[in-house]
Formats: C-alpha cells, structure tokens, sequence
C-alpha cells in the first residue's frame, strides 16, 4: 500500500504535537526491550563480524511534498574477521555478508518521498534508496585497499513495521559461507526526522516548509515556492548527496549554519543543535563523551566556525586526536588526513569496528548501541576483549593503534 497524503499529515502532526508537548520520554526508543528481546545470538565459529553506522546519525524528514533537504538514507559498514592465534586476519572475500532491518522490512507506507519527483535523485522505486539499496540484501564486497562490506544509502525511517517512532532501529548483518551461517552481529541503524524547523518557521496558515521557501524567495529573490517540491542540493553543494550545487552559491552546510547561527538565542533549547540536528527528543549525541557532560560543540565548534565558507562539510570533521592526543603524545588516534570513521588499525580493522559509531562511542548511554559490545565480549565499552579476534588470548605485549 503506498503511503497516503492523510497518513503523512497525520505523522507531520504526531511529531510536532509531541515536541510541542515537551515530551522528554521519547517515543522513537518505545519498545526497545522487545526489540532486545530478538537480539542475535553469536555464533561460534572461527569467525567474527562486526558492523557501524559510518555517521552514527541520519536527517530524514516526515514530508517530502514541498522540499528536500535529505533523502532517506543511511549506511552500514562491516568487517569480516577470521580469528587467529596472531594478527587480525581480515576476510575480504569468498564469503556472503548480508544485512537486513527485520522490524523494518518497508518505508514507502512511512513516508511520502517515493510519491514526489526528485529527477536529480533518480526518482528510485518504493522501498528502494537512490543507490539501488533496499532494507535488506547483500551488502558490497570489499575492493581495491577498502577493507569493509558495505551497504549504502539504505532508505530506512524512524517507524517500524508496528507503528512505533524509532530512531535506533537494529540491523542484523549474518556472514555465509558455502552456505552456513559463520558469523553474525546487531548494530544500529539510526534515523529521525526530528528537524523542528517549526520552532521558528511558523507563519499562521502556511505549512513550515512554505514558510521557508517565502523567506528564501524574500531574501535571495528565488521563486522557489512556485516550483514545489524544491531540492535544495540543486543549488546549494551538498557533499552528502555528491551534490556540486551551482558555482558561486554556497554549500548548503554553510548556507545553514552560518544562516541560522545568529538566530539561535532566541529559542529555549539548552542545546540549540538539537533544533535542526536530532534533537531534543532524539538525542543523536548518545554516546561515552555525552555521558560525561560534552556537547555538540565541545568537538564541533560554533555554528559559525561549522558554516565556514572554506570548510568541505562531511570531508573535514573533528579529529580524535585534537583532544587525546595531549594525554597520549605517542598514540596515534586517526590516520593523518583520515576521518575516525575510515581510518584503519591494528592490522586493517576499522576505529568504528572497536568504538562504534560517531556519536555512538562505546560506552553509549543509549542500550541498543551497545547490543555488538555485548555480543562480543558480554559487557559495554570498547571492544577490548583479545579473545574476540585472537584464539587463546593476545599474541604479544604490543598493540598496533592506527596505520600510517
């Protein structure tokens, strides 16, 4: 059944009504223990795998009828390791390695962006991301030096097949090899669409997103409400979308940060990124630093500093190093000119394989993010125990950190 007008009205209502209401129990995590309960079981064998959310969050949004800012769309990475008495031995083919989203098996009923045209995007089929991926499949076999399974641009939404509002939804990702499970592991996959946007664009009688393309049209002399739904990436570069814009417009990272960044005061938020970014209700920033007191800015800046013109968005990110590196001057905590997300250590494994997910980073305070922790070595944090990866305990006193 393909997803109605009323249904996305109805959902468009639900969120702004709970966020309206100050709702601090958030309904996207309701059901969690059920969730848990089907939890996989680790199987034992010479095998391990262990898979992340390369961003550890993803913008979606409830309506697509008048504007894009972000498609449904998210990624999962994996790394297939046989276990050894010496390094790491990395498996990057002559196995199957599968995922799938198993209290979310459908999105075309949840939202209405399959029902809008986006000739820019493809336009892709129901329940199929504009990569081609579904919420279930193969995932793409390492090549070349990348040394991950990966499955990208998956078109998931915050509600599960029960109805449920989930951000932290569990992705099962199984190895097969000449057809027997060899391994398997749990990690999230998560999503809102809580972008209040609402909190300031909130004109009477006019949906929030007219709201906004008025005051564009008003500021930059655009006729964008005339040609709705509009995708901002048209115009505005977007290195998340591989999205070049139009030469002398500014990225869209830019255009909002630096647009917004003098209009935040006003609004009664404690953490006023979670105006745009999820959220108040959401709380994309779950993991050990946001346990002990950091915030967004602690490692991203000020909005200004982040909508800097000369700034590439996604491409240069906070670095780990920048804060742990004056406590471990000899450590090495990224590859240089390498994100945490893609740099390798310890030979080839990922930073994100043993620490999880940006803004996930294990010990995460929210329970579904430590499901692979858990499954691993039986308790949170990172993943540490040698035993994982390396029969018979760890193979010498030194530990490789990160390749150079």
């Amino acid at each position: 059944m393909r997803f109605s007008s009323n249904r996305c009205a109805l959902i468009v209502r639900r969120s702004i009504s709970v966020l309206a209401a100050g709702a601090v129990a958030l309904v996207l995590v309701a059901g969690a223990a059920s969730v848990l309960g089907a939890r996989a079981r680790s199987v034992t064998t010479p095998y391990l795998v262990l898979a992340a959310n390369d961003l550890g969050m993803h913008c979606g949004q409830a309506d697509y009828s008048e504007m894009l800012i972000l498609p449904p769309y998210n990624t999962l990475r994996a790394q297939v390791i046989r276990r050894g008495a010496s390094e790491p031995d990395l498996i990057t083919s002559g196995v199957t390695v599968k995922f799938a989203l198993l209290h979310n098996t459908h999105s075309a009923d949840k939202t209405n962006f399959w029902d809008f045209s986006f000739p820019a995007l493809g336009n892709p089929l129901p329940d199929v991301g504009i990569t081609g991926t579904r919420l279930q499949g193969t995932m793409v076999a390492p090549t070349g030096l990348v040394r991950d399974y990966a499955a990208v641009g998956i078109p998931i939404t915050p509600i599960d097949d029960s109805g449920r509002e989930l951000a932290y939804n569990l992705a099962t990702i199984t190895v097969e090899r000449s057809g027997q499970v060899v391994a398997r592991t749990q990690a999230v996959v998560p999503v809102s669409t809580e972008m209040s946007c609402n909190l300031c664009h909130n004109t009477p009688g006019v949906s929030t997103a007219t709201d906004i393309l008025r005051a564009h049209d008003r500021l930059h002399a655009t006729n964008l409400e005339s040609r709705k739904p509009v995708m901002c990436a048209e115009c505005h570069g977007d290195n998340a979308l591989g999205a070049p814009g139009q030469p002398g417009v500014s990225s869209l990272s830019s255009a909002m940060h630096l647009g917004h960044s003098t209009r935040m005061g006003s609004l009664n938020i404690a953490n006023t990124c979670y105006a745009c970014h999820p959220g108040v209700r959401t709380s994309c920033q779950r993991d050990v630093h946001s346990a002990r007191g950091m915030t967004c800015t602690d490692c991203h800046g000020s909005m200004a500093a982040v909508g800097n013109p000369t700034r590439r968005p996604w491409i240069e990110e906070p670095s780990c190093g920048s804060c742990h590196q004056s406590r471990r001057p000899t450590f090495a905590f990224e590859q240089p000119g390498v994100l945490f997300r893609d740099s390798i250590g310890h030979s080839g494994v990922k930073c994100i394989s043993c620490h999880s997910s940006p803004h996930a980073v294990t010990p995460a305070v929210t329970e579904l993010d430590n499901v692979q922790s858990n499954l691993v070595q039986n308790r949170t944090g990172v993943l540490n125990d040698c035993t994982a990866c390396h029969v018979g305990g760890a193979p010498g006193p030194f530990f490789h950190s990160v390749e150079h």
